[in-house]
């Protein structure tokens, strides 16, 4: 494995122009910067090695050859990321995009992402300002892409509502609710901030690119994937959990039976984090995953920006066995393509995964017809293609 810890001036030198504050250890930052290149979002078993050894001892561990103590797995899925190059690459990017990142130690670091426990950030891409992440009353307002004109119109108000009083609202910059909610609050002179599944030097989906502009411009745009990181469904599901962790209460506009909305509800339903739904026509199939909210998760029922502000501050039990987190499937399948056959270690590398559980997990997709292996050895996606 290439070695990524480096020296004290070293790791100043690689971590300048990054917005880093003042007390920030430069070598832990550094070390921090490295894990969000070498392990998936969420990836709890890093969380755990460095929080119990930091980011510096646990990269060494990382490191190291020995395969046969209880990193060993982990290890293997690490490995094939373990690139300098590709570290020097994401801070590169982040330079030049004009972003900083943020480190637990940061006075700017949202604290409200402590209760993430071992699948917390290593550290966060921000474009925009920082200290917005540490905004006093925070409501997330999510929902649809395939939004009705009803669910974007009730997110805008909702969002114009709130933000006009001093609230900032957090979603995921999607089509659909997420875009509607950011534009509002912009409309309204208010603070909004957008999560990202990829880099943050890469505006996703691409007709929001003036739309993230706006929104870093006035407030931030955030990843925990580095700079030059490409989105994938993975990573959609996983950048769920920090809308909801980011957030005081966390509002479904819009969703469909099995909308990805019903993850970030999950999340928040987890960390007992307030929780509501608008309610929709019954006869209408884009309401199904909202009127899911009320009923399976207790959600309260939202009608006006009024009822969100009761929610604010009002703490509610973790909702014990939640469905919504998805299994590693996803990754998997986000690593195969439908035309172009991949190698097992090109699959690994892309999912995240070490070479064993990667071939055990294409042998069930395989099974399930979800993937298929061609004579020369190369595997593909069963999916059509788009």
């Amino acid at each position: 494995m290439n070695g990524l810890d480096m020296g004290r001036a070293a790791a100043d030198a690689a971590m300048a122009g990054l917005g880093l504050a003042g007390a920030v250890d430069r070598a832990e930052a550094y070390a921090r910067a490295c894990w969000t290149v070498l392990a998936e979002p969420g990836d709890g078993v890093a969380g755990d090695l460095i929080a119990r050894f930091g980011a510096e001892a646990a990269l060494r561990i990382a490191h190291a050859d020995d395969d046969d103590d209880e990193w060993s797995a982990a290890r293997a899925r690490w490995r094939p990321r373990a690139d300098r190059a590709a570290v020097r690459g994401a801070l590169d990017a982040g330079r030049r995009t004009g972003a900083a990142f943020l480190v637990p130690s940061d006075p700017r670091w949202p604290r409200r992402f402590d209760d993430l426990g071992v699948h917390a950030p290593h550290g966060l891409w921000v474009k925009g300002d920082p200290g917005r992440l540490i905004d006093t009353s925070t409501v997330a307002i999510v929902g649809a892409r395939a939004a009705t004109p009803y669910g974007e119109a009730v997110a805008a108000d909702l969002a114009a509502d709130l933000a006009a009083s001093g609230v900032a609202i957090v979603s995921g910059a999607a089509y659909g609710i997420d875009g509607a909610a950011h534009r509002a609050a912009l409309s309204a002179d208010g603070t909004t901030i957008a999560f990202l599944a990829g880099g943050v030097d890469r505006s996703y989906p691409r007709g929001h690119e003036g739309l993230l502009s706006q929104i870093a411009a006035t407030g931030c745009v955030v990843s925990e994937t580095p700079c030059g990181a490409a989105p994938t469904k993975w990573r959609f599901l996983s950048r769920n959990r920090l809308i909801a962790a980011s957030a005081d209460a966390v509002v479904v506009v819009e969703a469909g039976h099995r909308s990805g909305s019903l993850n970030t509800a999950a999340h928040a339903a987890q960390l007992g984090r307030a929780l509501g739904a608008v309610p929709g026509p019954v006869t209408s199939a884009a309401s199904a995953g909202s009127h899911r909210v009320l009923r399976e998760f207790g959600g309260v029922c939202v009608t006006s920006a009024e009822d969100v502000r009761e929610m604010l501050g009002a703490a509610v039990p973790p909702l014990q066995n939640a469905e919504g987190r998805t299994d590693e499937s996803s990754r998997l399948l986000d690593a195969l393509s439908p035309r172009t056959g991949r190698s097992v270690e090109e699959i690994a590398r892309r999912a995240g995964f070490s070479e064993s559980d990667t071939r055990a997990l294409l042998g069930l997709a395989e099974l399930d017809g979800r993937a298929t292996r061609s004579e020369d050895g190369l595997w593909r996606s069963s999916r059509p293609s788009r």
